[in-house]
This record gives C-alpha cells, sequence and structure tokens, in this order.
C-alpha cells in the first residue's frame, strides 16, 4: 500500500500540531517517524489511521483520497506503547479478536490466528493470558493481532519503549523480519534514532510539526540538510564550534581553524553565499567525531585544541578537548597518546564536516 500525505496540517486550537507535511511512502517500505517529544509524531500516525481528523490536506492510500474515511474502513493495523491486550483473553483469542469481530467461521479465524503466532514466535504461548507474558511476548501478540485482519498498513506508535534495552534489540529485529516476509508498509513511531536507523528504509525527522528531512539513515547522518538533522543525529552528537568565516580561514573564540580544499571549494562555487556575506554571517562549524584525526605536526594542521581528558566509551576511545570555551569530542586510535591539559594538533578528514547558518541553521557546505 503506497502512503501520500499532501500538504496535511493539524492544529489543535491555536497549536500546530503538524504543519503543511507532504510525504510518500512506496509500498512494502518500512519507515520511521523520527524526533524529539511534541515533534508531531504520533499526530501524523493518528492522523494516517484516522483517528484524528485533518485540518486541511489530503491523505492517500494508492492514490485514493482516505481523508474523510473512518478509520475501520482503512485496512490498518495498529500498535500501541502499552500493546492493549484484553487481559480476560488467551493469546490465541486475542489474536484471533478482529477476525472475529469481522463474523469469520471459528475454524478459519483460529487457524489463521495460529499463522500468526508462529509467524511472531508466540505459537508456544497460545493458551497464556496476558498478565502470563513478558513485556517482550506481550508486544509479539499485540502485532500478531494487528497483522492477523491483514491490513494494508502497520501502525507502530513507541511500540518498544517499555522494553529493556537486550528486549528492544530483538524485538526491532523480529519487527523488521516479520515486515519483510509480510512485505507491509509499515510506519514506526520513534524517538531513539539508534532505533530507527536500524529498522528503517528511510526515515522522516521532524521538529515542531514539520519535517527536517526524509531520506535514508545513511544519508541523514552523511548529507544533513540543515543543522538540526546534523545535531539530531549520530552519537556522540556532532561537535559545534561557533564562528565566522573569512579570507578562507573559520575563526572561533580568537582562533584559526583551516577549512580543508573541498570545503572551501564548495563555498566558493556557491552563488549566494560569497565570502563578503560570510564574514557578516554567524556561522556553525560541525563535525562528527570520527571526522577529526590526530595530525603529528603542527605544519599538517587545521588547528590545535587543548587536551582535557581521554576516555572509553565501549570499544571506542574518545577525547574530550577544548578550543577556547567550547568543548567537542574526537575518537582517538589505540596507539595515540594523549596527555591532559597538553596541546593536541588536529586535521579534518574530507567527510563529515560542515558549515551552517548560526541563526537559520542552512547549510553552507
Amino acid at each position: 500500500m503506497r502512503i501520500e500525505l499532501v500538504n496535511v496540517t493539524k492544529t489543535f486550537n491555536t497549536v500546530v500540531a503538524v504543519n503543511n507535511v507532504s510525504l510518500s511512502i512506496d509500498s512494502g517500505q518500512l519507515i520511521s517517524l523520527l524526533g524529539p517529544s511534541g515533534c508531531g509524531k504520533t499526530t501524523i500516525l493518528n492522523l494516517i489511521s484516522g483517528i484524528l481528523p485533518v485540518t486541511s490536506g489530503r491523505i492517500l492510500f494508492n492514490g485514493q483520497d482516505v481523508t474523510n474515511v473512518s478509520p475501520d474502513k482503512r485496512g490498518i493495523g495498529l500498535v500501541f506503547q502499552n500493546y492493549a491486550l484484553y487481559p480476560h483473553m488467551t493469546v490465541l483469542d486475542n489474536i484471533s479478536f478482529p477476525l472475529m469481530v469481522k463474523k469469520i467461521p471459528k475454524k478459519e479465524r483460529i487457524e489463521a490466528a495460529k499463522q500468526f503466532a508462529e509467524l511472531v514466535q508466540v505459537q508456544n504461548l497460545l493458551n497464556r493470558k496476558p498478565g502470563q507474558l513478558s513485556g517482550g511476548q506481550q508486544q509479539r501478540v499485540a502485532i500478531a493481532r494487528a497483522l492477523s485482519k491483514k491490513p494494508g498498513i502497520l501502525l507502530l506508535d513507541e511500540p518498544l519503549s517499555n522494553l529493556d534495552a537486550r528486549l528492544r534489540l530483538e524485538m526491532r529485529e523480529e519487527i523488521r523480519r516479520v515486515q519483510k516476509e509480510t512485505n507491509i508498509t509499515t510506519i514506526f513511531v520513534t524517538h531513539d534514532q539508534e532505533e530507527s536507523a536500524s529498522i528503517s528504509d528511510k526515515i522522516a525527522l521532524l521538529k515542531e510539526g514539520e519535517i527536517q528531512q526524509y531520506a535514508s539513515p545513511r544519508d541523514l547522518y552523511d548529507e544533513p540538510a540543515n543543522l538540526f538533522t546534523a545535531g539530531f543525529i549520530g552519537v556522540p552528537s556532532i561537535n559545534q564550534l561557533q564562528g565566522f568565516y573569512t579570507d578562507g580561514v573559520f575563526r572561533c573564540e580568537n582562533e584559526e581553524i583551516k577549512l580543508p580544499d573541498t570545503v572551501k571549494a564548495l563555498l566558493n562555487r556557491s552563488q549566494l553565499k560569497q565570502r563578503a556575506q560570510l564574514k557578516q554571517r554567524g556561522l556553525v562549524l560541525a563535525f562528527r567525531a570520527e571526522s577529526v584525526l590526530i595530525a603529528k605536526s603542527q605544519e599538517v594542521a587545521h588547528f590545535t585544541a587543548n587536551v582535557e581528558e581521554v576516555y572509553t566509551a565501549g570499544k571506542d576511545n574518545l577525547a574530550l578537548m577544548t578550543l577556547g570555551k567550547t568543548r567537542f569530542r574526537v575518537f582517538v586510535a589505540d596507539d595515540v597518546n594523549l596527555e591532559p591539559n597538553k596541546k593536541a594538533h588536529l586535521y579534518f578528514k574530507n567527510k563529515g564536516l560542515f558549515l551552517f547558518d548560526a541563526e537559520t541553521g542552512e547549510r553552507y557546505s
């Protein structure tokens, strides 16, 4: 099922929860709606399901306008954060309930429920009730119930937020497996960027009811459209140095940072962002922790910073550094020895380095 949102807006009194959103989801894709709390993720999900009416705009399924179609006629399967299982029913009865509502004969619906139970690997739990299941098992049952009515679209609203870290990992792998086996168009709402990156074909990153960027997880990381995207995507967060660009040099807190020739070439080619204009604009030089290497000498370095601390984060070594009063982090190879309170010379790789307008967040390079 292909889904299209065309200039969709949703307001609650004077609050604009979703602002003129247009989005296309190809049939069989799994996409995530990602962003901070209150950015409009769940509201968009509820608009697609029909739980909420749109204020303006259109929603189309396979080209057919369903904007004013009731939720029960949209062919939607919903899985909520709290599972919403019926506590007095067995697993088998929970999964088969949507089929009973459709008046499917008992023998046929039980057979179908068993098939979906096997798909999500709860076939040995059919006689248990929700209170006898773990959180992960309950979530599997909720997914099987949503799939049992064979919907054209599966909507998942923060389905893993009540699980511990290990179960979250297992369940997102299971959700992706089931989605690929069924080839059902799926929308997954989350605020966890790692979760969305690991499970999605594409991610719609939202801020204050507007889509900041809609792209693959790799493109969001490698080619952020603006400063918000660059800052939201990635662990550790992208480093940000504020300053100005003049005469081929970025100046931050009275320190000079040379830029790689590739970055300068992009700036010089830009028609509306000539050097004279950039001199007067506050800029943010943003770079990934892995986009900086330790130079052997000052001559080949792009800039020099003070080493504040070196620590281990999982399998990686990270150095916390300062340039003036601004802190930033870089990954350090095992064979590099950095001492706290000493200077380190650094140089940029050609990848993972960006310049943004400090006020608008617009990307320059």
